[in-house]
């Protein structure tokens, strides 16, 4: 089947996963813009609390990640999904809990991050379980295409869910956020049920050192990349604010937009002309766009920033992304996302923090400088991958490039077939 005649029933394929990961993801997108307000001003709390509160989920997703893809691989995406869902609902128990010790910020904050630390492990079981069905039912020749697809469903979720928790949290507090992140995980398992399961694969795994090894500069790569997407989450409606512009939510919904409809229209990009040209391509471009928001004189010039941010760091993800996958074999899928999916967890997790700690030394707008810095410095790994650091089969992920891989099944290559 040839690359044409593939893309309908791969798109067919993955419009039911995209579908649950909107719905899931919706309960993030709600409580991004209106999370740092909450924590800074209804708790009246510092910006290294309001970065360590916003980073807790990303270390929480972090720490589950190679658990999300291994349970993924030995006992199927779609329960994966499903217990992701059901711990999702939990955090939200948490969120309501914290109101109830407002008068006590240090108290509240303490559940509230716990809440995080559960929506964390919740998101990394979600979104590595609907990547690894989206590959079961595509086809490893359309990685680019399902990562960037799935991931898009998240981000429509974000750009969606930003204002309406902005209107829910200026019209009923943060007690509607709550409440909506406890109720929509369950709601989406009515989505889910009907669903066709795929079973996973029998043959032997390596572990997950083994396929650390193979993935960790693609990982680094796309981390570097990523810090810029957690000052945006943590710290552009806080810059709005301080500089007394109106509409903190628009930059991030912008920012959302543009990565969507660019991974919609380009995902099959990394699949057709290889994952690191792609990447290397839109590192420059998102490295301008944070340099713009840092520089931004008004609120137009830094909107243009968030779009021209969005749609570099669109197919970053997904380009380097095409290099880990490639470099294992077909039954270890889920555990290659995980641990490539790792190094994004780590970007936030660590970079909420240190950017609080930097707006809290040089003002709001420094963080996207140092956002902008860091994401240049993954164009040295990109480079590396286009020079040799990437084999030829990376362009068209098909058998006979599974047969190249640097992992190899203990039965043989032959035991890699699709």
């Amino acid at each position: 089947m040839n690359e044409r005649s593939n893309q309908p029933s791969a798109a067919v394929a993955l419009l039911p996963i995209m579908g649950v990961i909107l719905v899931a993801f919706l309960v993030i997108g709600l409580a991004m813009p209106v999370l740092p307000l909450h924590v800074h001003d209804g708790l009246g709390l510092g910006t290294f609390l309001v970065g360590l509160v916003a980073g807790s989920q990303f270390a929480a997703a972090l720490i589950t990640r190679p658990w999300a893809g291994s349970y993924a691989d030995r006992r199927g995406a779609k329960r994966a999904v499903v217990v992701g869902l059901l711990v999702a609902t939990a955090s939200g128990f948490l969120y309501l809990l914290s109101l109830q010790f407002v008068a006590a910020p240090a108290t509240s904050a303490a559940i509230l991050v716990l809440g995080r630390l559960l929506l964390g492990g919740a998101e990394s079981v979600i979104i590595t379980g609907g990547v690894s069905w989206g590959l079961a039912l595509a086809g490893a020749r359309n990685t680019g295409r399902v990562i960037a697809w799935v991931g898009a469903a998240m981000f429509a979720a974000f750009a969606i869910g930003a204002p309406i928790g902005s209107a829910l949290y200026e019209s009923y507090g943060f007690a509607a956020i709550a409440m909506a992140t406890t109720l929509a995980p369950l709601a989406t398992l009515l989505l889910v049920a009907p669903l066709r399961p795929v079973a996973p694969p029998s043959q032997a795994r390596p572990s997950f050192m083994t396929v650390l090894g193979n993935v960790w500069l693609a990982g680094l790569g796309s981390a570097l990349s990523s810090v810029g997407f957690g000052a945006l989450i943590a710290f552009v409606t806080l810059l709005f604010a301080d500089r007394g512009w109106f509409h903190g939510w628009l930059p991030y919904t912008i920012f959302a937009t543009v990565f969507i409809v660019t991974r919609l229209a380009l995902g099959h990009l990394p699949d057709r002309i290889g994952g690191a040209r792609v990447a290397l391509a839109c590192l420059l471009i998102e490295a301008a766009g944070l340099a713009s928001i840092w520089l931004a004189p008004s609120p137009a010039v830094a909107l243009l920033g968030a779009a021209i941010t969005g749609l570099g760091y669109s197919l970053v993800y997904p380009g380097f992304g095409v290099e880990a996958v490639l470099r294992v074999p077909p039954q270890s899928r889920g555990l290659a996302m995980g641990a490539y999916s790792a190094f994004l967890d780590l970007a936030l997790g660590l970079g909420g923090p240190a950017l609080g700690l930097a707006a809290g030394a040089a003002g709001f707008g420094s963080v996207f400088l140092v956002s902008a810095l860091l994401t240049l410095c993954a164009v040295p790994i990109a480079v590396r991958f286009l020079s040799g650091g990437s084999h030829e089969g990376s362009r068209r992920p098909d058998r006979t490039a599974f047969a190249d891989r640097r992992i190899a099944d203990p039965r043989g290559a032959a035991g890699h077939a699709d």
